[in-house]
């Protein structure tokens, strides 16, 4: 399990998880096989999960590093929480609140947001396919720019698909003030987007 966890970088790639997932799709049962305490089974839901769940962080921090030790952390906490887990949710739904929290957790730490906001634009934006074109490129780095609560609840709602309810709940916010975010987001990216050329 802890090589798994500690796997490196270059295994996040959609490259790698894609060569590494388990061939069985019956994923309650790898899920019953894990609560058992199986590490096999455990291993092969990381494999079915690893690459949403790190896009998912990736896009939250917009930061390599910090969203692969949220990733990390997710995989580790949902190892010692799947006991909780009932099922009354989809169990990629019950990753995602896992992987919110831990990088909600990771930003508390933080000394200030705008050093954090500050390494994060400083940072490579994160590699996109040959086939991705330079709009893409420039939205995937606006979507970078945008204030925390902004682009978290961008990220959840316009990129995952969760609702207001479900992002809120992840975020500790009310439904409405999800609403807010999502058009203070919208805005600033056409913002963005029409400062560097593009038209809104």
């Amino acid at each position: 399990m802890e090589a798994l966890l500690t796997a490196p970088a270059s295994d996040y790639s959609p490259e790698m998880v894609a060569l590494n997932k388990p061939e069985i799709t019956d994923e309650a049962d790898w899920i019953a096989r894990a609560q058992r305490s199986d590490a096999r089974a455990f291993e092969s839901l990381y494999r079915m999960h690893v690459d949403k769940v790190y896009g998912l962080c990736l896009r939250m921090t917009g930061n390599v590093a910090e969203a692969e030790d949220c990733t990390q952390d997710a995989f580790i906490q949902a190892w010692n929480k799947l006991d909780r887990f009932r099922g009354d949710s989809a169990f990629a739904t019950w990753l995602h609140r896992i992987a919110v929290n831990a990088v909600l957790g990771r930003m508390r730490k933080s000394k200030r947001e705008t050093e954090r906001i500050q390494v994060a634009t400083e940072m490579p934006s994160s590699p996109l396919s040959a086939a991705d074109t330079g709009e893409l490129r420039d939205l995937s780095d606006a979507v970078d720019r945008l204030p925390q609560g902004a682009r978290h609840v961008f990220v959840l709602y316009a990129v995952y698909g969760y609702s207001h309810d479900e992002a809120g709940k992840m975020l500790g916010i009310a439904p409405g003030t999800s609403k807010a975010q999502l058009h203070r987001a919208r805005r600033l990216l056409a913002q963005q987007l029409e400062n560097e050329g593009f038209e809104a």
